[in-house]
């Protein structure tokens, strides 16, 4: 249905700049996290619509129609939390952490830890799942080696994005090949062209930043810190059965949902079988407040201390708040009308991979759902690139680099929201060095530039 308002170029550009310069001041500028400013976003957006004539039925359908795109996201980050109390009271990720310990030294571990999550990603096909299980089982290992949090939190979240982009289980990959209507073993082809060159850049840069970082951790130090774990924790490969079972339900494509629910228990029952009974109540709890370490020791104790539902709460309710405003701009036809406007003014091959990979940043920024920023642009420009005969794996390898990477870095994003929650660091700490999403889209434009020849558009 038709709205009974309609925003120009110039006024839609006008709302989303004054969105902008609120939303860096509060969270850039005054530290302040991203739920107030983006409350006070969609109450200035909501006003001014009302002002131009916007019915509240239309503003109220916008807030829902965007929120419900989040519903199944929240309830799988509900359930990685659940996942994650878990599989540290199973000894799941304390088993990986001591194996871990033996397997990497300080000078190579951001480059051990991106190679092991883009394997772990491209296997089970979600970034999500790869950075909840073994990504926070790195953080433990490196944090007790002395590496910074935030340091880590990069190298796990570039390799986790990189192998979700190639991963043929991933939903991302596959939404990617269907908005551009391309096969979807052609587009994970197509992705070579960029993937690698991102890959081998990221790769240096790791193994740079590793053997320049300075480790404060010495052998004395580990050997206690494996000690520790072994003698507070299962550890056995017996442990280690909820990764062999995710990585089958994985390739099974069984529904996150219920793989999350089952994994949890299997690591439940695992504990019940070789550790001890609780209780009912104690796993509630679990469940709820997330697991509590009490080995004696700080450095361990903090972090395997994490998971359960409450633990998820504030990502959740940041998720509903820029799902909301999405689906406001998105309702109202503000982000339509810039598109429209963009795709009216290209010109040539280069500026139309240049506006769909900037449109896909932009509506991550602004919108914080990577689905969308793959969506929107997608069936916004796809007919251009028929238009001048441009491969179709050009704008889907554009829209995976530009869209779903990207939205690692965006603060009050759906993954940037999730990344920070589950990893307990803030997004400002990693976004620097998070090198895949940073370099994905330079990479993009790059190759586009050298690869594509400069026509002009022939207007019908």
């Amino acid at each position: 249905m038709k709205n009974s308002i309609e925003f120009s170029f110039s006024e839609s550009l006008k709302i989303l700049l004054a969105m902008a310069i609120i939303l860096s001041i509060f969270i850039v500028g005054v530290g302040a996290s991203p739920h107030v400013p983006i409350i006070l976003v969609c109450l200035l957006v909501m006003i001014y619509a009302k002002l131009k004539g916007a019915s509240w039925d239309e503003i109220h359908q916008g807030i829902i129609e965007g929120v419900s795109q989040g519903i199944v996201p929240i309830l799988i980050f509900m359930l990685i939390g659940i996942l994650v109390a878990s599989w540290i009271y199973s000894s799941t990720i304390p088993t990986i952490m001591y194996y871990g310990f033996s397997l990497v030294s300080p000078s190579s571990i951001l480059l051990t830890i991106f190679i092991v999550c883009f394997v772990i990603g491209a296997v089970v096909g979600s970034s999500f799942t790869t950075i909840s299980t073994i990504g926070v089982a790195f953080m433990g290992i490196g944090g007790l080696l002395g590496i910074s949090l935030p340091v880590i939190a990069g190298a796990v979240v570039s390799g986790a994005f990189l192998g979700n982009n190639i991963s043929p289980l991933s939903d991302t990959t596959n939404l990617v090949s269907g908005i551009g209507k391309v096969d979807l073993f052609k587009h994970i082809k197509g992705m070579a062209i960029t993937a690698i060159p991102a890959f081998i850049i990221t790769c240096i840069g790791y193994y740079w930043l590793g053997h320049n970082y300075q480790v404060t951790t010495d052998t004395a130090d580990i050997e206690f810190f494996s000690e520790t774990i072994a003698n507070n924790f299962f550890v056995s490969p017996i442990s280690l059965i909820p990764v062999v079972y995710l990585l089958i339900c994985a390739w099974k494509k069984v529904p996150a949902l219920i793989t999350l629910i089952t994994a949890s228990i299997l690591g439940i029952i695992i504990h019940l079988i070789f550790v001890g009974n609780d209780g009912i109540l104690s796993i509630s709890t679990l469940f709820m407040n997330g697991y509590i370490s009490n080995t004696g020791v700080e450095t361990i104790d903090k972090l395997l201390s994490r998971g359960g539902l409450l633990s998820m709460l504030g990502a959740a309710s940041l998720i509903i708040l820029a799902l909301a405003l999405g689906g406001l701009l998105i309702k109202l036809g503000i982000i339509e009308a810039l598109l429209n406007k963009i795709r009216d003014i290209v010109s040539s091959n280069y500026k139309l991979v240049l506006v769909t990979a900037f449109s896909a940043m932009g509506i991550n920024f602004f919108v914080g759902e990577q689905y969308l920023s793959i969506i929107l642009p997608g069936e916004a420009f796809r007919k251009l690139y028929i238009d001048l005969n441009i491969d179709d794996r050009v704008l889907t390898r554009t829209l995976a680099d530009s869209g779903t990477a990207v939205n690692a870095l965006i603060p009050w994003g759906v993954s940037g929201t999730f990344i920070s929650s589950t990893l307990d660091v803030s997004s400002a700490s990693y976004i620097m060095y998070c090198f895949y999403p940073l370099v994905a889209p330079i990479v993009t434009l790059i190759t586009a530039k050298f690869i594509l020849k400069k026509t002009k558009i022939l207007c019908s």
